[in-house]
């Protein structure tokens, strides 16, 4: 069934990018609504604030995800929240923020995970809608994939390679069932290279950022005194925001996603891609659809968008 929180949740913190202080409040929410953002600072009309979090009202990919509307009112850095709101089973919420951008806290899902199972999980009298992927999807782009392909459960897949001996080649794959998203990777943080940080604060981004929300990556290795969560944080990571990237559907997708070298910027496009043509995908009851395969034996055909 669909689901909500039983409560509101308060979370306070700092934008990574901003540097800017920021009062979070994620609310209960009626049947059908979807996870809604809504600006409650400065001087707007109603109509204004509300920021559908969806994947065609995504504005910009450059080191976070970025969602906007038709007024110019945007929210950013949504990706660890989304994926918390994703894994926890919450279709509905909204989600009250007086800031531009979502507060990055210690850089992972794992506050947001604790904030909702805090506040609780009230069942709603109304099916869960999911997306089942019907037909193989694949976004290129040079040596970066993202692909899309009929599963009977959500799996989520990838691969990045660094060319830094510390973050190096990594893999891993989750499958978005039970309490697999938070053991997995709920915990692990966003991280850079110490390298990049001059470019990306000349460029106003990383403002916030420090050894306590992120994990930073030097030439001898990593910088944070407590370490790694584990040996392949990185690569978890990146799984994690592509969970975030990918709630952006509407609706749990159902089907197994492969990320090479991928981002926020790939993600958004594989979304593109697959609602570009309505053979690629249907929309299911979750409770009565969840446990049959995929009836994709009429039509092997795949769906390609390849960027020139």
């Amino acid at each position: 069934m669909q689901k909500t929180l039983a409560k509101p949740v308060n979370l306070q913190g700092i934008g990574l990018h901003s540097n800017c202080d920021v009062t979070l409040v994620i609310k209960p929410a009626a049947i059908d609504h979807g996870i809604v953002f809504k600006r409650v600072d400065g001087d707007m009309a109603e109509e204004q604030r509300l920021v559908p979090a969806l994947w065609n009202n995504v504005v910009n990919t450059q080191l976070c995800s970025v969602i906007g509307n038709a007024h110019g009112t945007t929210v950013s850095t949504i990706e660890h929240l989304m994926a918390a709101l994703r894994a926890s089973g919450i279709d509905n919420a909204l989600i009250e923020i007086d800031a531009d951008e979502v507060p990055i806290l210690d850089g992972s899902s794992k506050p947001f995970i604790q904030a909702i199972e805090h506040a609780g999980i009230a069942s709603q009298d109304a099916p869960r809608k999911a997306i089942r992927i019907l037909r193989d999807v694949v976004y290129q782009d040079g040596n970066r994939q993202v692909s899309l392909s009929p599963s009977a459960k959500p799996i989520y897949e990838g691969m990045i390679d660094y060319d830094n001996p510390t973050i190096g080649r990594q893999k891993f794959s989750l499958t978005l069932t039970g309490k697999d998203f938070s053991h997995d990777v709920a915990d692990c943080r966003t991280f850079c290279l110490k390298s990049d940080i001059d470019l990306m604060r000349a460029h106003g981004r990383a403002l916030g950022g420090s050894l306590d929300n992120a994990v930073v990556v030097d030439d001898n290795g990593v910088m944070n005194e407590e370490g790694l969560v584990c040996e392949t944080e990185f690569i978890r990571h990146k799984i994690l925001d592509a969970v975030g990237d990918l709630a952006l559907a509407g609706g749990l997708i159902i089907g197994h996603y492969k990320g090479i070298r991928a981002g926020h910027e790939m993600n958004n496009k594989l979304l593109h891609a697959v609602f570009a043509d309505e053979r690629n995908y249907e929309i299911i009851d979750l409770w009565v659809e969840f446990e049959k395969e995929p009836p994709i034996s009429y039509d092997q055909a795949t769906s390609v968008t390849q960027n020139s």
